[in-house]
């Protein structure tokens, strides 16, 4: 791939240096150091930067060089020279780990970086680590005076109980303002997603339907074929409902149901997401159903007898009158039939002459969120010919294929929009103890897990969830 320029590329943030804690690790490999490689060859980084992994090992530069070549080769982007070289030579590694009692050799690190970028370098701290370990880097970062004007990147979940999330909460504000917490959730950063809300209120035909008036459900459906092999002890305790239902779904429905915000200005974007969440009505775990695909208790690092769900289907309310009454249908687990991810605003039927003709899978207009993203609106047609018979097709619009477009994977957007300072993608602390809120029931009183069969589409008792309709994927 060619370092180019991308088109949507700013002025330039200036001296930047990027620590990526927990820099040898599932999630650093998988998707932080490919965005930020990504970044390099789109020409969206600063003129001068460096990129310093820790970690507890004591690795010296050219092995953390080496270890950065080896996961872009198996990652991509594949690191090609000359590009490489030029990037190589900006990674450093500081071992030792890094908490209040033992900063490891990270400051000798950033300070011989600060030397050389000159001048006051604006630093970006990416924690790429399990959740547990938040707060005390957070208190690292305040003891060993590396707060003060820095950004701070925290992954997700942020919290794992309505009393850790508070918790966390109180201490990440212990250290840092609200405006320097990026709170990442990087189905907020596809392209698709941010395509829900342009789409709704730059285009009159649908901003006149997008209501309770018109919409009859929402699904939002993210069935995973892939297992959790490579991360099998976080996911043990984590689970479906908090690796992806407190998190991506609820920010997912927030994006389809928020009013008009004031601008497309970041705290007016957070404001609306926000608001909405609060009319989420909290869960009732008669309407959730939980699952566990065979075979799991033999993934290496999942205990025994594991009760913990891989599979969650809810049904969400929300209760403000643009809403009320509308189902909204989460649902996604892992080792099912398919993969994807899409949104759904299945529309009423019209009444009419044609109302008893109508087939089922026509009235929808729904959105992938994977890869590029793309937008699909199913219509009913009649069928050429001499009778009078009704069928469903489907319009597809690729972003991807949009004149001049230059899509980036949600990783690269948000990186690049903590770079730039831009938080309007980025999770708030309201929204989340409202989230929270939402998600209390289900988690004191969660309904049985159960089984299914790895490559099925889940418990059959999802389906009875979304009766009398059904979900549109696997059906």
């Amino acid at each position: 791939m060619a370092t180019r320029k991308h088109a949507t590329a700013s002025a330039d943030p200036g001296p930047t240096i990027f620590v990526l804690f927990g820099a040898t690790g599932d999630l650093a490999k998988r998707m932080v150091i490919p965005a930020f490689y990504r970044l390099a060859l789109e020409g969206l980084l600063p003129r001068q930067w460096r990129l310093v992994g820790n970690g507890r090992g004591d690795v010296a530069h050219e092995d953390f060089r080496k270890h950065v070549h080896d996961v872009l080769t198996e990652f991509g982007p594949k690191p090609e020279q000359p590009a490489w070289d030029k990037f190589a030579q900006r990674l450093y590694f500081a071992g030792g780990g890094f908490s209040s009692e033992d900063p490891g050799s990270l400051l000798d690190v950033l300070a011989k970086g600060k030397a050389a970028l000159g001048g006051s370098p604006q630093f970006v701290h990416y924690f790429a680590v399990p959740p547990v370990a938040f707060t005390e880097l957070t208190r690292a970062l305040g003891q060993h005076k590396l707060a003060a004007g820095a950004r701070v990147v925290y992954e997700k979940p942020f919290g794992t109980s309505p009393k850790a999330f508070r918790e966390l909460d109180r201490a990440v504000h212990s250290v840092l303002a609200e405006e320097q917490v990026y709170r990442i959730d990087h189905f907020l950063g596809k392209e698709a997603t941010q395509d829900l809300h342009v789409l709704r209120f730059a285009n009159g035909l649908f901003a006149g339907m997008w209501d309770r008036k018109h919409v009859e459900s929402v699904q939002i459906d993210v069935p995973e074929r892939l297992g959790i092999t490579d991360r099998s002890v976080f996911y043990d305790a984590t689970g479906a409902v908090l690796d992806m239902l407190v998190t991506h779904l609820f920010q997912v429905a927030a994006e389809v149901a928020m009013e008009p915000p004031a601008s497309l200005h970041a705290d007016d974007l957070q404001a609306a997401r926000e608001k909405v969440i609060r009319s989420f009505r909290p869960l009732d775990p008669a309407e959730v159903v939980l699952g566990q695909f065979s075979g799991y208790k033999d993934v290496p690092g999942v205990a025994a007898r594991s009760k913990q769900n891989t599979y969650v289907a809810a049904r969400l309310w929300i209760d403000n009158p643009h809403w009320r009454g509308v189902p909204f249908y989460l649902r996604t687990g892992k080792r099912l039939a398919a993969s994807q991810q899409r949104v759904s605003l299945v529309l009423r039927k019209p009444e009419g002459p044609l109302a008893a003709q109508l087939p089922d899978s026509g009235n929808v207009l729904s959105f992938s969120l994977a890869g590029d993203g793309e937008i699909d609106l199913s219509l009913v047609a009649k069928k050429p010919g001499a009778g009078l018979a009704l069928d469903a097709a489907t319009a597809a619009i690729p972003l991807a294929g949009l004149r001049d477009a230059d899509p980036l994977p949600p990783y690269v957007r948000l990186i690049h929009d903590v770079l730039i300072g831009d938080r309007s993608l980025f999770t708030r602390p309201d929204g989340l103890a409202a989230v929270w809120k939402v998600a209390g029931p289900l988690l004191d009183n969660p309904p049985r897990v159960l089984p299914y069969a790895a490559g099925s589409w889940g418990p059959a008792q999802a389906r009875k969830l979304i009766a009398p309709g059904h979900w549109l994927l696997g059906q």
